[in-house]
């Protein structure tokens, strides 16, 4: 098995195990989604129109909750500086832990979203766009959350500051990831669907270089 491979294993067995976070993302994810039609009220036709936006912010904030584990844990335990001495190189490590990040968090929530969309009323044409919106932006958050980690890495019970770094950052996808599903309601085209292909694929391409030089910064402080 590769070194690539094996971090990879390593890290969905822990983020399973240490602390429930891939559980936890789950679970926040479809307490929002129950809560809000209860705080909006009875209103189908409302509820269908903003299923897209609210399942969106719902997975955004989701994926943050096990970002500030991302390096942390190997931070503390001295694992972090093996691996940067390691044959393999830290854009790698980075790109391992993004990819295990998404599969135990961004997967399990878009896999979900169609479900919780029933709570919603979203109009039958909403329903694919919603998941190939949520397949193809999840990975972005979990990019641009690797970056925010990384930067937050020494400091202290850094999980506000990583939120503050983190969710402006990944706005555009949740732009486009919302107006993308409003646009299949609408039958408007698959513009914001696209741009949200791209962005995401921009950041997944340039976030392991990113967050590897804000590792090797804190390494070295």
């Amino acid at each position: 098995m590769s070194p690539f491979v094996t971090l990879l294993a390593r890290d969905m067995t822990l983020a399973f195990r240490a602390g429930g976070g891939a559980a936890l993302a789950a679970a926040f994810f479809g307490a929002v989604a129950v809560l809000m039609p209860l705080g909006i009220g009875a209103d189908l036709q409302l509820l269908g129109r903003i299923a897209g936006g609210v399942l969106w912010v719902a997975a955004a904030l989701s994926a943050l909750l096990s970002l500030d584990r991302l390096f942390q844990a190997d931070f503390e335990d001295g694992s972090l500086d093996l691996l940067a001495l390691a044959p393999l190189p830290l854009e790698s490590v980075v790109g391992a832990k993004m990819i295990a990040h998404w599969l135990t968090t961004g997967l399990p929530l878009t896999v979900l979203s169609p479900f919780l969309a029933l709570i919603f009323n979203l109009p039958a044409s909403g329903y694919f766009t919603l998941f190939v919106s949520l397949g193809l932006g999840t990975p972005a958050l979990s990019a641009v959350g690797a970056i925010g980690a990384a930067l937050t890495l020494s400091i202290r019970r850094g999980g506000l500051i990583l939120a503050l770094i983190v969710l402006p950052l990944v706005a555009p996808a949740v732009i486009f990831g919302a107006g993308s599903v409003l646009a299949a309601l609408e039958g408007t085209g698959t513009a914001a669907l696209a741009l949200l292909a791209a962005f995401s694929l921009a950041t997944v391409v340039l976030a392991p270089f990113a967050a590897a030089a804000a590792v090797r910064l804190n390494l070295e402080g």
